[in-house]
């Protein structure tokens, strides 16, 4: 990846214009890679993930770098509607607990209550990734413990990133996936998928 200049950032057609579309570079250099995953089932999904990542790209310190596709996916826990899923890709300078706190607050303003386990959601983000870097403490856990077993986290991931390296397993998205049952992952048709200016870095 560049370290200067000016990136496009791979993007679904849920938000083709949105200002966060081209941002310079020059101050993520000795940034982290990271890698997110987000997912609503309440009210109007598209646009509640649209405004997140939007919200997301707003933030000093996160940069955009590629956006994948929208999934509809079926539930996991009690009876409630399918999900939008999908995986983005951010070049962070904040360190991962900064990051987690601050995918913790935009869920908060969307609404975001955590009465049941698995329950529905306005809009859920969870940090899966950053670089190859192995977390575990009572607050933050890298990589996401449960993200080698959710089809809905890594259909979209290896959209975007199939090379990355899980560490734990140290082994490629793109084979994680191969491990999983993808069966009610459905790519959620009307989407304009536009050409990247990334390239697969791992």
């Amino acid at each position: 990846m560049k370290a200067s200049g000016t990136e496009k950032v791979k993007q679904s057609a849920n938000h083709p214009d949105s200002a966060m579309a081209y941002r310079p570079l020059e101050a993520f250099a000795n940034s982290r890679r990271c890698a997110i995953a987000l997912g609503s089932n309440l009210g109007d999904s598209q646009a509640v993930l649209a405004a997140a990542l939007d919200d997301l790209a707003q933030i000093p310190g996160i940069n955009l770098e590629a956006v994948s596709s929208w999934y509809r996916t079926k539930a996991i826990g009690p009876p409630q509607p399918d999900y939008w899923n999908g995986c983005a890709i951010l070049r962070v300078e904040i360190p991962p607990q900064l990051l987690l706190e601050t995918l913790l607050a935009i869920e908060q303003k969307f609404g975001r209550v955590r009465q049941e386990k698995w329950g529905p959601r306005t809009l859920d983000l969870d940090l899966l990734l950053c670089d190859d870097l192995i977390v575990d403490t009572p607050t933050l856990q890298i990589p996401h413990p449960r993200m080698r077993e959710r089809a809905f986290v890594l259909v979209p991931l290896a959209e975007i990133a199939p090379n990355w390296i899980e560490p734990v397993s140290g082994r490629m998205i793109q084979y994680l996936l191969k491990d999983v049952d993808t069966s009610d992952v459905h790519f959620i048709d009307g989407q304009l998928k536009l050409p990247s200016q990334n390239s697969e870095k791992h």
